[in-house]
């Protein structure tokens, strides 16, 4: 079986519908898709009525979410939510409030890069997000149509990284009340792509055995932001704490380069999410 239990829609910032991916999806072979978009439950519905015949797909999400520690400065992580209820209503209170987060802050963005000249409106980056969430990738792609950078990871690397004059943080969930609203939402989280150095700063086994501890339940260990000597410690790791270990492309379209079930998911691990998970069910035949 081919299980890919992280990707990206239109919701949020791929750049496939939601029936687009799931057609892509069986295109590729796969035989189990999760679909977890940015803060959002949004494509859902579309993913329910679109599903192919003979594709399981995985209702899911990925939260924003920071772990704080004393006083050192947060580090952005994400939790994939697998199976949760998503009229909880405590979850979906936090789901709103990061909603409005993106909103606010890309609306901020995007009027600095206006008033410095760049030809980026706010009102055609929100139609872009075809009613799901706002992030950087929709104000990527719209500073490649309007001219002002040469592709998506050009716009990352000259307007929209963390330290740039028009770059604007945003107020994420603690990461280990991200887990609890997740449980209590009968849903499974996972860590993902925790050990992503590539990417930026990472948070050490300690925070890891912390979210455990908070009620973390897996390690997104096959990812290709991980080096192989990441994915061996995170292995070994989730062994040594009992958790679930996960594998998936975190595929956006073509926002990135990386194909779908660039990394997959071993049947045996997948079960262990479906008995875990109680909020909801699979969309499957």
């Amino acid at each position: 079986m081919l299980i890919d239990l992280h990707t990206h829609s239109s919701v949020s910032d791929g750049t496939d519908s939601p029936a687009g991916l799931l057609e892509a999806a069986r295109a590729a072979g796969i035989d189990v898709l999760a679909l977890t978009d940015h803060d959002t439950t949004a494509g859902w519905p579309v993913a329910a009525a679109a599903r192919p015949a003979g594709l399981t797909v995985v209702p899911g999400m990925e939260l924003s979410c920071r772990w704080i520690s004393g006083d050192q400065p947060p580090v952005s992580v994400h939790l994939l939510a697998y199976l949760f209820d998503p009229t909880h209503p405590g979850f979906a209170a936090e789901r709103a409030r990061l909603r409005d987060e993106r909103l606010e802050r890309g609306e901020r963005i995007v009027t600095a890069l206006a008033d410095a000249g760049y030809g980026i409106t706010w009102d055609r980056i929100v139609e872009r997000s075809e009613g799901g969430v706002v992030g950087r990738p929709h104000i990527a792609r719209a500073l490649v149509e309007a001219g002002a950078a040469d592709s998506v990871d050009h716009a990352f690397a000259t307007l929209l990284h963390h330290r740039s004059p028009y770059y604007v943080s945003k107020a994420d969930t603690d990461v280990r009340e991200g887990i609890a609203l997740v449980r209590a939402a009968g849903g499974v989280p996972v860590f993902a792509h925790g050990l992503a150095t590539k990417r930026g700063r990472v948070v050490g086994d300690d925070a890891i055995a912390a979210m455990v501890e908070a009620g973390l339940l897996g390690l997104e260990v096959d990812h290709p932001d991980h080096s192989p000597d990441e994915r061996a410690h995170l292995r070994g790791l989730a062994a040594d704490l009992d958790l679930i270990t996960t594998g998936s492309s975190d595929y956006h379209g073509t926002n990135k380069t990386t194909p779908i079930a660039a990394c997959t998911t071993d049947p045996d691990q997948f079960e262990a999410i479906l008995a875990a998970g109680t909020g909801s069910a699979p969309f499957r035949d």
